[in-house]
């Protein structure tokens, strides 16, 4: 036993450094979130009329959603691991104390077993002799004391090895449920994934899918920006107040997230769909989950999902000038929180192009090329 326990601490000493537990679970929970958000979407999903795209995002979603599960599912995985990887390194501790305790108690036994009960008595020739005999006797007595102490640790420490030993065997148990079951998602996110390139190589072939395609992108582009100018088309009464104007940051506004260049701002043939687009921002390639970060102070004024376009939210920077973040991987933030510059506005999501950060900048409802308002431009 005192192996295996040496075995588990040593192999998740070297193999890896163990998450910290609280964080695990606020990333589970922020994984939750994003799976009963999906949920969300999919269900109005199913309320707009039927087409290409339509059909091809309720794909993307149903593949985004188990790639949530799975992650949701190696976090619960990794917690029992770290819960596991404590619980081992406790039975060690303890086992290494009963092992002390045991050398001591056997060095005890063996000096008092020398000594006898009371030591040799012999020939008392002086009160003095006699003092230090009674000395020895107090002694032996503490000693035996210290014996019984020892003992009954030992017993308290054996009773607790064997709770752990039994919790750590309904723990094992539970991380190879768990591990199945991530085996399971891993199974069937392969199988979403297939699914969503077969649908995409469809419509790279077949002509009118993609005038369809062409024709529904163009719609939901008219259905945002009836949105938008509805949302962002006057002056709001409750405007946000910066401290330092928003229009003096020309030029001068930090990256939202690190990346590349994906689509510049203008008009574009699409890259999949061979379709026209218009593109009232800048489409940024960067890493999938990676933090989005507010480009200035701002008020949340839009926070939800908006078909094609996935979670999106609207910081208003005052005097009509605004910032827009789409394709997100969820919704972190709500409508009417203040975020500082620099804040998390939520995180890269994933799109049929591969993970993308829509990014842009409106006065009013009038698009700007969001590159001449960076310090930093993306290439």
């Amino acid at each position: 036993m005192k192996k295996i326990l040496l075995g588990l601490a040593a192999a998740s000493l070297l193999a890896r450094q163990a998450d910290d537990p609280a964080a695990l679970r606020r990333r589970l929970e922020v994984v939750n979130a994003r799976l009963a958000q999906m949920d969300q979407q999919l269900k109005d999903l199913g309320q707009r009329r039927k087409g290409v795209m339509v059909d091809l995002q309720g794909i993307q979603l149903q593949r985004d959603r188990v790639r949530a599960q799975t992650e949701s599912a190696r976090l619960q995985r990794d917690d029992t691991q770290a819960q596991a990887d404590e619980l081992a390194r406790q039975q060690v501790a303890i086992q290494a104390e009963l092992e002390q305790l045991r050398l001591e108690l056997r060095k005890q036994v063996r000096w008092m077993q020398a000594e006898g009960p009371w030591g040799e008595i012999g020939f008392l020739s002086s009160f003095e002799d006699f003092r230090q005999y009674l000395d020895r006797g107090r002694m032996l007595a503490w000693w035996r004391l210290q014996e019984r102490k020892r003992i009954d640790r030992i017993r308290a420490l054996q009773t607790e090895l064997g709770q752990k030993a039994e919790a750590m065997r309904a723990l094992l148990g539970k991380l190879e449920a768990q591990q199945q079951q991530l085996h399971q998602y891993q199974a069937a996110l392969q199988v979403q994934e297939d699914r969503l390139q077969a649908a995409l190589d469809h419509l790279a072939e077949d002509e009118q899918s993609q005038k369809q395609a062409q024709a529904e992108m163009q719609e939901e582009a008219i259905q945002l920006e009836r949105l938008l100018n509805n949302l962002l088309g006057k002056r709001r009464p409750d405007a946000f107040l910066p401290a330092t104007r928003f229009e003096s940051l020309r030029g001068e506004l930090p990256l939202p997230v690190e990346g590349g260049l994906a689509e510049s701002y203008g008009e574009h043939l699409h890259p999949k769909f061979h379709t026209k687009i218009v593109q009232t921002g800048v489409l940024v390639s960067a890493r999938l989950g990676a933090t989005v970060r507010a480009v200035a102070d701002g008020k949340v004024v839009f926070a939800e999902a908006y078909q094609s376009y996935g979670p999106m939210v609207i910081l208003d920077h005052g005097d009509g000038w605004y910032s827009l973040y789409t394709h997100l991987q969820s919704l972190q933030v709500s409508k009417g929180q203040i975020l500082r510059a620099g804040e998390t506005v939520g995180e890269v999501g994933d799109t049929v192009e591969g993970p993308r950060l829509g990014f842009e900048i409106r006065h009013l409802a009038k698009p700007e090329d969001p590159q001449k308002w960076l310090k930093k431009k993306y290439r």
